[in-house]
């Protein structure tokens, strides 16, 4: 019995690895693991960060005033919302100039100096927490620099990965690439959770710095090179024009973008988890880090789904109910005072989320030309990034006006409600039923 059982786990395993052929493609391969160990630090690195800004917050014993009441979770909220804040102000900067570098240049070069920003980002966290000199405005400022590197690079690196498989391979590679950002969720945060707390938080961000080594590797090692000479893009505003003429041209594409930002806004409750955690569920650090792998834990299994599933159909339709769901879990989210129910919910927004995430992003990468795919991916990131930081900053100013539990909820309504009016505006999207291999 215990060898037939072993017998069909190797089959089941067999099956799914032939599933996940992308992962046969050697570049794919390389910047796959790379980019997978860079993640996981990266997240770290996240939840480090909104865990220290709550307890500096807290030493200072900040209050604020909000329509007459004084409270220090207010001021608490409001300085985790700025955290949005920091990491959205150089998305609106340089993602523009990221998507317009990324098809103008050798991608794999531009990816390769952002990962090493980020590094030098991770660093400078690493020396100002271990020599004890560490302050919001520090964490403020060098979590924007990161956040500013990003935004160089991202454009560059998804861009790319359509050249890295052939393209009956590439929805199992976008299906992969959520993966391996849904596995990174679970296990950073849930080892950040076991080291604040144990060791100086300085060295999480030292673990992070490390991490980014694998990429760069990764990015040396591939065979990779692009055909820069052949580009024709432009580095200016004529060549970022061209972007958003582009984007705003295409109703399926643009649709799927307000629905990133209409979902990432209003139902942006990550920030908010260290005070959930410990003023709503009364747990302690690490247990904040076991809450923080919830949505990453629903992404995955939801991932896994998806990248064994050969096709969707009606995919627009799966889009809309998707983010539909997003929302009323998180207003659900919002309203428990119970751990367990808490992170239920919690993993029900990551796996909700999944499921768009990864239809849209075939959609647009498919319906966008090469020539077009960097400056097409940068106009997103203002959707797909600056939403959930925005959203950021609103659930903290919501937060302090009217209660960590009010933010929440009333977004996750909201997303909702917009979500159908994308339904109603956007009949392409409602409609569209192109099967693609998943």
């Amino acid at each position: 019995m215990a060898r037939a059982r072993l017998c069909i786990a190797y089959y089941n395993l067999r099956i799914m690895l032939q599933r996940w052929v992308a992962l046969q493609h050697r570049d794919f391969r390389l910047l796959w693991l790379g980019l997978f160990i860079s993640f996981a630090g990266s997240q770290m690195q996240l939840t480090a960060v909104n865990w220290q800004v709550f307890a500096l917050l807290r030493q200072q014993d900040l209050v604020l005033n909000i329509f007459g009441r004084t409270t220090r979770l207010a001021a608490d909220a409001l300085g985790l919302g700025l955290l949005g804040l920091a990491r959205v102000f150089p998305i609106f900067l340089f993602a523009l100039v990221g998507g317009a570098l990324a098809d103008s240049y050798d991608r794999r070069r531009v990816m390769w100096w952002s990962q090493l920003g980020a590094m030098v980002s991770a660093l400078a966290l690493t020396a100002v927490t271990l020599a004890g000199v560490a302050s919001v405005f520090w964490i403020y400022t060098f979590t924007a620099l990161g956040s500013a590197a990003a935004a160089l690079g991202n454009p560059a690196r998804q861009a790319m990965v359509p050249n890295l498989v052939p393209k009956e391979h590439f929805t199992n590679a976008v299906s992969l690439n959520s993966l391996m950002v849904q596995f990174s969720q679970i296990g950073g945060p849930a080892l950040a959770g076991l080291l604040i707390g144990r060791i100086n938080i300085g060295w999480v961000y030292a673990i992070n710095a490390v991490t980014f080594i694998a990429a760069l590797v990764a990015l040396a090692l591939m065979r990779y090179r692009d055909n820069a000479t052949a580009k024709r893009a432009r580095v200016d505003l004529r060549g970022i024009g061209e972007g958003f003429r582009f984007v705003f041209g295409s109703p399926m594409i643009s649709g799927t973008m307000l629905l990133d930002f209409f979902a990432t806004f209003f139902s942006s409750a990550r920030t908010m988890l260290p005070i959930v955690a410990g003023e709503l569920l009364k747990t302690d650090a690490t247990g904040f880090g076991v809450l923080s792998t919830g949505q990453a834990v629903g992404s995955a299994i939801a991932g896994i789904i998806v990248s064994l599933r050969k096709n969707i159909h009606h995919q627009g339709a799966v889009i809309l109910i998707s983010v539909g769901i997003y929302g009323l879990a998180t207003a659900l989210f919002g309203i428990t005072t119970n751990f367990v129910l808490a992170y239920v919910f919690f993993a029900i927004t990551g796996a909700a989320d999944t499921v768009s995430t990864v239809i849209r992003n075939i959609i647009r990468q498919l319906n966008t030309p090469d020539s077009m795919r960097g400056r097409m991916t940068g106009v997103n990131m203002l959707f797909f990034q600056g939403g959930p930081q925005l959203g950021e900053l609103e659930a903290g100013l919501v937060a302090a006006a009217f209660g960590v539990p009010f933010s929440i909820v009333s977004g996750g309504v909201a997303t909702v409600l917009l979500t159908a009016w994308v339904a109603l505006r956007f009949r392409e999207l409602r409609q569209y039923r192109a099967l693609q291999p998943v």
